[in-house]
């Protein structure tokens, strides 16, 4: 199995934080969430990703590059122009950029995984492989039970007993959701969706390509699996994840640096003056300077 990460998005929401970072790589505590994703797909032997790039692209791709101290095999897709050397974002959309991809190199000549880049996800992707397969499906999409008060932040996903896809909705009010299956943006495809991506023009998968998909009677299923999902999505979501790293929610994670009470980080060589008030969760990078009287 192949793997895509979507990471061409402005993250607009997310300034001023995306006015030098792209999303994927902004820190979880000092980590870039692109790794927690480069790690997740090595643990499961899925060796061969592309990245489509836009807003700041040179900064991912200079951070990950080959993707060999991963063990991985990574190539980058640009979406875009250039202009006396630089980049001039021009994101196609999620399916558009899948299809630019395959037009250039067909490179997704197997199964393959979507990942949005944006997000700190742990699931077991050999389950997922298996459901796939099992159901003889074109797309499986990764979904997870929300509380009936956040379904308005989600895209909705409707489906039969056997887990079949009938409908999608898209952040509806509470009283109206005919389920509480968010889709978390993960997704299995089979490279017959390209059949169904137009070329050279912007193309979403969950806006677009996925209710074409239900539409023309292709098997399209959801598995509700045990997923540990973060989406970054605005700036309260960053804070959140934040604090769960701290807390020691976040899976397999550790701060570097050493705890010295429960939920406060201190990095290597970090100096603290005296007289200052620290509200946990808490991390002090390696080197930082914290002056007196500060809160």
């Amino acid at each position: 199995m192949k793997a895509m990460i979507l990471a061409a998005g402005a993250g607009t929401r997310l300034k001023p934080l995306t006015n030098r970072l792209p999303k994927p790589m902004l820190p979880i505590i000092e980590k870039p969430v692109i790794e927690f994703i480069l790690e997740l797909l090595a643990k499961y032997d899925v060796n061969e990703i592309m990245i489509n790039l836009s807003h700041l692209a040179g900064v991912l791709q200079n951070y990950v590059r080959s993707g060999y101290r991963y063990g991985l095999r990574v190539g980058y897709s640009f979406e875009g122009h250039f202009e006396k050397g630089q980049l001039v974002p021009e994101p196609v959309g999620s399916a558009g950029g899948l299809k630019k991809i395959q037009e250039e190199s067909g490179f997704f000549d197997e199964t393959f995984i979507v990942l949005c880049g944006d997000a700190i996800v742990d699931f077991d992707l050999a389950k997922a492989y298996e459901f796939h397969r099992a159901s003889d499906s074109v797309a499986t999409i990764i979904s997870k039970k929300v509380e009936r008060d956040k379904i308005p932040n989600y895209g909705i996903i409707v489906c039969d007993s056997a887990g079949r896809v009938e409908s999608f909705q898209e952040k509806p009010a509470v009283e109206k959701a005919k389920s509480n299956l968010a889709n978390t943006g993960i997704y299995i495809f089979e490279p017959e969706v390209f059949n169904y991506i137009p070329k050279n023009q912007f193309f979403d998968i969950g806006g677009e390509l996925l209710p074409l998909l239900v539409q023309k009677r292709e098997r399209v299923f959801s598995l509700d699996t045990k997923i540990d999902w973060y989406d970054i999505g605005r700036n309260s979501d960053y804070l959140e994840i934040l604090g769960a790293a701290l807390e020691g929610r976040i899976k397999g994670f550790k701060p570097s640096g050493r705890e010295v009470t429960e939920g406060f980080w201190r990095g290597t060589g970090s100096v603290l003056e005296k007289s200052i008030k620290i509200i946990t969760p808490v991390y002090v990078g390696a080197g930082s300077i914290v002056e007196k009287n500060v809160k």
